[in-house]
């Protein structure tokens, strides 16, 4: 469902993306072309700052958003998620966040005020509140960061993960393009 803001702002959707019909896809919100959006998530960008002002959620060509991510924003705070970057199911993204490009994001995760470098892997299950993580950071599951956890412990991101990544950002790129030819079929 593709609804406006309570503000009247209505999603920009790239033609070249897929949004599941089970999906919500509500206000401010600018989605790139191969980007896939699968069942049941919500991505909101409803509320306002003090100043009745809101900041777009933003996700890059290519990405994909898997099911039953949600996507939300306090008091009107950004969300950037880069290209090439993976949200797998059930994970939840609540700004002001920032993810770079090629990013995976485990099941369950939960990522809040805060940024990912590029090339970052965070395992499920994992929480990320108040802590910028690096470029080529790998969290392992079930891990909680704050700001003061000290990033030293996590070694770079191994060959096999990134492999891992680019693998389900490529598998979901050839799933819009299969829904896409078949989203007019009953």
């Amino acid at each position: 469902m593709i609804r406006k803001n309570p503000r009247g702002d209505l999603p920009q959707i790239h033609p070249d993306a897929f949004i599941d019909p089970t999906a919500i896809i509500c206000g401010l919100v600018v989605i790139e072309k191969n980007v896939f959006v699968g069942p049941y998530a919500v991505i909101r960008a409803d509320e306002i700052n003090a100043e009745g002002e809101i900041e777009p959620i933003h996700i890059a060509a290519d990405s994909n958003i898997q099911d039953g991510v949600v996507i939300h924003s306090k008091s009107g705070a950004s969300v950037n998620i880069g290209e090439r970057t993976s949200i797998a199911h059930r994970a939840i993204i609540h700004g002001p966040c920032t993810i770079g490009s090629d990013v995976f994001i485990g099941f369950n995760s939960v990522l809040f005020n805060c940024q990912v470098g590029n090339g970052s892997v965070v395992r499920h299950s994992t929480v990320v509140d108040g802590c910028d993580l690096p470029e080529l950071c790998y969290v392992p599951s079930s891990v909680r960061l704050g700001s003061d956890t000290d990033l030293s412990q996590f070694p770079p991101v191994s060959v096999d993960a990134s492999l891992f990544s680019e693998d389900v950002a490529q598998t979901n790129n050839q799933l819009v393009r299969g829904y896409k030819l078949i989203q007019n079929e009953l």
